[in-house]
């Protein structure tokens, strides 16, 4: 019951996107408005508040949890986008958003609820992690790669050269620096080395948006679920797999066989066991590449996680 509790909500969410973009309520290119206010304001102020507020000295204890979820996470990002580059021939725009897809769990909007009711106040650790690793690793490695490949794509167009796209690394991290999803989660963690604590009322003021991020972000998302049609193909079920079954089982499997304590193994494999961020289809629509994949990696995700996660929850107790 706590699985299907923390994920009725996005499926209903997802639904009621969906039924307004089958009542034209709203078009896709109104859902690209939606998640350009996400992306610009709502995200980067709930990221803000949130990790301002964190306890430094309670994630430093915890440094087993936390270098699992940090090498769970980002060994995973690196591994698919490697295969879908040189295994699977995708483009780099779309390898960055599957390895996206696949090794980022929706911590920050299912984590709370689900490790939550299941670890208690220690699942603050691997919601923490799990937030700081997709905020300051995985998405501004996205970032820079969907913006080196929209180069390359651009430089194609005029019949240019490569070259013209490979302006260099440097001009890829300044623009994922530029984004407010980037900096301003960076800006936190400074805040948190420097032991700056902001006052709960200001906190308070950024979540006020920031608490839309979820619901607007997976509102626009079943409207784009409408209007690119989700559909089931093997990349999608492949997707799905890795990041419902074969990510946390792998993790589950190493922490044992390296005699991790148990529930550094138990708290480790569920983090990474919760279905994938909508973060993915939030980038895909704004750079107009794979949506209708990522949008169904999302869809058929959250709905099998409501299986998947019950049978780690059992398998780990």
């Amino acid at each position: 019951m706590t699985v299907i509790g923390a994920l009725l909500p996005i499926v209903v969410t997802l639904a009621v996107g969906f039924l307004a973009g089958w009542h034209h309520d709203f078009d896709a290119k109104q859902a690209t408005i939606l998640n350009r206010m996400v992306m610009l304001y709502a995200l980067p102020l709930s990221l803000f508040a949130g990790m301002v507020g964190m306890d430094r000295t309670q994630i430093l204890s915890q440094g087993p949890l936390a270098l699992s979820i940090l090498v769970g996470m980002a060994g995973a990002y690196g591994i698919v986008n490697l295969l879908c580059r040189f295994v699977f021939h995708r483009d780099t725009m779309t390898a960055a958003l599957l390895a996206l897809a696949i090794s980022g769990p929706a911590v920050p909007f299912v984590g709370v609820t689900v490790l939550g009711h299941l670890f208690g106040t220690q699942s603050a650790v691997p919601i923490s992690v799990a937030s700081l690793v997709m905020n300051l690793i995985q998405v501004p490695l996205t970032l820079m790669l969907l913006s080196y490949g929209m180069a390359s794509t651009r430089a194609a167009a005029v019949g240019g050269t490569t070259g013209t796209a490979s302006q260099g690394l440097g001009d890829h991290i300044v623009h994922a620096l530029k984004e407010p999803v980037v900096w301003a989660p960076l800006l936190a963690l400074a805040l948190i080395a420097m032991n700056i604590r902001f006052p709960a009322e200001i906190a308070d003021s950024l979540n006020l948006l920031g608490r839309a991020t979820g619901g607007v972000a997976l509102f626009a998302s079943g409207i784009v679920l409408f209007s690119r049609r989700v559909s089931i193909s093997l990349p999608v079920v492949l997707a799905v797999a890795a990041r419902n079954l074969v990510i946390p089982g792998l993790m589950l499997a190493g922490l044992m066989l390296l005699g991790a304590a148990p529930d550094l193994t138990r708290e480790s494999g569920l983090t990474l066991a919760i279905p994938t961020a909508s973060i993915a289809v939030i980038l895909a629509v704004q750079y107009q590449t794979a949506e209708q994949e990522m949008a169904s990696i999302l869809f058929f995700s959250t709905i099998l996680s409501v299986f998947t996660m019950g049978m780690f929850i059992w398998l780990t107790n």
